[in-house]
């Protein structure tokens, strides 16, 4: 019998997603957890695993469509009874496939794993995560429903009458450029138009490529990009990640009052401990960068100052400090600024910090972050001067009371021991809440960060 998956919510509270690509087509026999799609959300890309066995019937959404969280995608065709689909060994039991999400019945109280708060109750079982809490989030308002679907499902969803295949980038550029797509021949699979043949036939003179995820196909790009007919203006639709970094950015620079202190610190110490550290079995194999002591330095300020990571609970007014470190890192990734973090940092050694750091940064630029892995951030670093930049007013990350900017390192004139040299100088820029930080508090972790940046041996002392 035919079986629908329906897009689960692989968050908490995300209402919908894209399409990225499809890994399997009509008439593939799939396996239980076999991953059949990779979806974009606003948080990260993620693949789908299947919860059924058997044969691809019909996919039911194309590439690059935006699906509401509990719409079909995928028909499956399930050898044996009408009784649901045998579930492997670890297979996630909250999705409910042949349900919508939002039908799911409630997930039991999971444990909260080491560093990270206990799930709430009341939260509705979903793939990943403890769910979407009742009444958190708000839905779009609906289209008018589509027309019932027959029992026998198509091969594929096929074109409109009258008009050539083309998947919905594509579309989108051709009305933007004025093309009718029934006067074009596709050069693309099956004669599918692309966005080639749309930017030939609105006379561009070379092909422009859109902003996506790397390896995609046209249909699958993030950020599909539209070019005006005068080639004067480029328009890029705003959606996933990117998406939700606005909106983040937006709401964390308008709630929460921010203040910047700087201060400028004499690292040529601990450059030379990034260099001794390099030749050391223990940190063999892994990067060894200066961002790897300032974050450390941050771990040890942030033990003796535990206010400066906390959060504000606007519902409650109240402050929640953790007693926990879950360590981010802001990378800058092709489908935008992506903060990923280190759980329990805290409780790392210096060479488990360095490993961790290098495995979180590559997996980012990969795009291969999950959404456990952008979320539960305590406290943040990024890490400016590797694009040059001396410092900067970093916008804090929802939810955190702070976060560290750490500048390029370059040579600068010093004074030291009452006489000038040369020296490797960087600029630490703290940005903070200011209803839970007060310059005080903020001055006093500043400066600690920077003594122990000035003389790594004071890591140890404060350890």
């Amino acid at each position: 019998m035919n079986k629908e998956f329906r897009l689960p919510d692989v968050g908490e509270g995300l209402t919908e997603a894209d399409i990225v690509s499809w890994h399997v087509k009509p008439g593939d026999v799939v396996e239980i957890n076999q991953v059949i799609v990779e979806i974009e959300t606003a948080k990260a890309v993620v693949e789908l695993p299947s919860p059924y066995a058997g044969t691809v019937s019909a996919l039911l959404v194309t590439e690059g469509q935006t699906v509401d969280v509990g719409t079909p995608i995928i028909a499956v065709d399930v050898p044996g009874t009408d009784s649901g689909p045998g579930q492997a060994a670890g297979a996630p039991q909250a999705a409910a496939p042949s349900a919508p999400a939002e039908s799911a019945p409630a997930a039991p109280s999971a444990p909260a794993a080491a560093g990270e708060e206990p799930a709430e109750p009341g939260r509705q079982a979903v793939l990943v995560g403890y769910g979407v809490k009742p009444g958190a989030t708000t839905r779009r308002p609906r289209k008018a429903p589509p027309a019932t679907r027959p029992a026998s499902y198509p091969a594929t969803p096929g074109p409109a009458p009258g008009s050539n295949r083309a998947k919905p980038p594509v579309r989108r550029l051709a009305r933007d450029l004025g093309v009718d797509l029934a006067l074009l021949t596709g050069s693309g699979p099956e004669g599918s138009v692309t966005r080639e043949d749309v930017q030939r036939a609105a006379g561009e003179a070379t092909a422009r490529s859109g902003y996506g995820v790397a390896g995609s196909g046209d249909g699958a790009a993030a950020l599909a990009t539209a070019a005006s007919p005068g080639g004067t203006e480029e328009r890029i639709p705003v959606r996933g990640v990117r998406k939700h970094i606005a909106a983040a950015m937006v709401a964390s620079a308008f709630s929460a009052p921010h203040v910047t202190e700087f201060l400028q610190v004499d690292v040529t110490d601990t450059m030379a401990a990034v260099r001794r550290a390099r030749e050391l079995p223990e940190f063999g194999g892994v990067k060894v960068s200066p961002l790897l002591f300032v974050a450390k330095a941050l771990l040890v300020a942030v033990a003796r100052h535990p206010m400066i990571n906390s959060s504000w609970d606007e519902a409650a007014q109240e402050i929640v400090v953790k007693r926990y470190v879950n360590l981010g890192i802001a990378v800058a990734a092709e489908r935008g600024l992506l903060v990923p973090n280190v759980k329990g940092a805290h409780a790392l050694s210096l060479a488990a910090l360095a490993a961790a750091l290098d495995e979180l940064a590559a997996t980012a630029r990969a795009g291969k972050a999950t959404p456990a892995d952008l979320s539960g951030g305590t406290i943040t670093i990024t890490n400016v001067g590797v694009f040059g930049v001396d410092a900067g007013t970093p916008i804090l990350t929802p939810g955190e009371a702070a976060i560290l900017a750490f500048g390029q390192v370059r040579e600068a004139p010093w004074v030291r021991d009452g006489e000038l040299a040369v020296r490797k100088v960087t600029t630490l820029s703290l940005a903070f809440d200011h209803r839970i930080v007060d310059g005080e508090l903020g001055s006093a972790v500043l400066r600690d960060v920077g003594s122990m940046l000035e003389d790594p041996v004071r890591m140890l002392a404060w350890s």
